[in-house]
């Protein structure tokens, strides 16, 4: 088995989380737990981006401090730990855990010794919101193409980078696979960014422009470091970096996978800038960056800056987190933007969870008690080659295959099958009729509908065992009505209700 590490980017903190983020979360969680269930050793990290100039310009507008407003929100991020049943192991804060700041010093004074570091005089446009300098041909309208807002012109002294240094080295690293990005679309985007030409970039900001607010530079104290800088570190500084501890060699130089989750709309930053800085210090790179696309409503993405957050705990007030997690992973496409509805979500959670599995398990536990008393009837050593013990057989290879792809639709279309196939069997089979034959004095239809009832005692179980990862909650209410007690399943129970649109606010 290998060592697995995952981590979801940071979010700043400026305002409370987002449907957007929240599914970063799901997927990375799916991940971890599939990773675990499959044995494993796995290391999950999330975490709050507290240094951004963006929060210190929230908490101005608020008339609060900084700290204060970032210590609120932040709270809120971790806070979805239980409403989204996430498995993180660690939750890293930027602004105020002792791990990070050691950790970027060390990051800083290592580039600093490779002779990656310079001071210059720069004028350029920033965008607040992305964090970073665009140059007039980048501009939509004149416009930064993620917020629609108008970039501030900026003119100051700051220390910069030399990722013009690393041009050649990060192409060898993508193009021969040893970082590998997913999707295909984005390393191609990652390869097309680099070929044309990589500019050294800025990597502090004058005390004064920043409010005050962030990780000041080395030896500098009128400077602080670039939020981006500090904020990519925290991959590292989590596992002690910073003192070169144990937990650094063994979740990431010695790990066998060290995987991202990113949205699409900082893969330069963790493509490109992130792997420069690594080389710089003499670390190793990550070997995966996963990319997602964005959720969207009537077309336009998810934001905070935007006016179009949705809360997901309320979400999960209103709904439930088997509904929405489902609708996350199912429906959530691995290469293009999702549009969010209501509708879409409890259409999803009707047709799968209440009609499909949930009509599945009720039917084959009401079954075995009808007909066997509660007892389940031993599997046949050989199963009969049919759709269902296929799609069963087939199942987890699948799963393996689509999660390394990072497609979460192929892998649950997988264990979906499995249903689909177990309701079409009932429906072929009719063990109402082998029991009405058997009543009659068939042996034989007494036999086929011990059988019958096994197989799909078997069929639920295998996906109750494959659905753990992405409903883990569900998982073990499945799993719960195919325990025995002294032999005798408990009496079926309502699994997934059926719910009602109504506003989450």
């Amino acid at each position: 088995m290998t060592r697995r590490y995952i981590t979801t980017a940071i979010p700043y903190v400026n305002s409370t989380p987002h449907l957007g983020f929240a599914m970063e979360m799901v997927q990375t969680d799916v991940m971890a737990r599939h990773w675990r269930h499959r044995g494993h050793e796995v290391r999950f990290l999330s975490g709050t981006d507290d240094n951004s100039l963006k929060n210190a310009i929230a908490a101005e507008a608020e008339g609060v401090p900084t700290a204060q407003l970032v210590e609120r929100n932040a709270a809120a991020f971790y806070g979805l730990r239980e409403p989204l049943q996430l498995s993180f192991d660690d939750f890293i804060r930027t602004s105020s855990d002792p791990r990070h700041a050691r950790g970027v010093d060390r990051l800083w004074r290592a580039t600093e010794s490779a002779g990656d570091l310079y001071r210059k005089h720069y004028e350029g446009l920033y965008c607040v919101g992305c964090e970073q300098f665009y140059t007039e041909a980048e501009l939509l309208d004149g416009l930064c193409p993620e917020h629609l807002t108008a970039p501030q012109e900026v003119s100051e002294e700051n220390w910069f980078f030399k990722l013009s240094r690393y041009e050649r080295q990060l192409l060898d690293v993508i193009e021969t696979g040893r970082l590998r990005i997913e999707p295909e679309s984005r390393r191609n985007e990652v390869l097309s960014f680099i070929r044309s030409g990589l500019q050294d970039f800025s990597i502090s900001r004058s005390i004064e422009r920043a409010r005050g607010w962030g990780i000041t530079v080395p030896d500098d104290p009128k400077q602080v470091i670039y939020v981006w800088w500090d904020a990519l570190g925290n991959y590292i500084t989590s596992l002690d970096y910073g003192t070169d501890g144990e937990t650094y060699h063994r979740w990431w130089t010695d790990s066998d996978e060290r995987t991202h989750v990113i949205g699409k709309g900082i893969l330069r930053f963790h493509a490109v800038y992130w792997p420069a800085m690594l080389l710089s210090a003499g670390q190793p790179l990550p070997t995966t960056i996963f990319v997602h696309d964005y959720l969207t409503v009537d077309g336009r993405k998810l934001g905070k800056s935007l006016g179009n957050a949705i809360d997901p705990v309320k979400i999960v007030d209103a709904y439930g987190p088997d509904a929405l997690r489902w609708w996350l992973v199912r429906d959530v496409a691995r290469v293009g933007d999702a549009d969010f509805t209501l509708e879409r979500l409890l259409a999803r959670y009707h047709e799968d969870l209440a009609n499909g599995l949930g009509n599945l398990v009720n039917r084959t536990v009401s079954m075995i008690h009808r007909y066997r008393d509660g007892h389940v009837p031993p599997l046949p050593d050989e199963p009969p080659v049919l759709p269902l013990t296929q799609a069963i057989d087939t199942a987890p290879e699948a799963v393996d295959a689509a999660m390394e792809r990072f497609d979460f639709r192929t892998a649950t279309a997988a264990v979906w099958k499995i249903v689909e196939e177990a309701n079409r069997y009932v429906v072929e089979v009719s063990p109402w009729n082998l029991a009405k034959a058997e009543k009659e004095g068939d042996a034989e239809a007494g036999a086929a509908l011990n059988d019958t009832l096994a197989l799909l005692t078997h069929a639920v179980r295998v996906v109750a065992d494959e659905l753990s990862p992405f409903l883990p909650s569900a998982s073990e209410r499945v799993s719960a009505q195919l325990l025995p007690t002294e032999g005798r399943l408990p009496t079926p129970q309502p699994l997934f209700p059926r719910m009602e649109p109504v506003s989450p606010e």
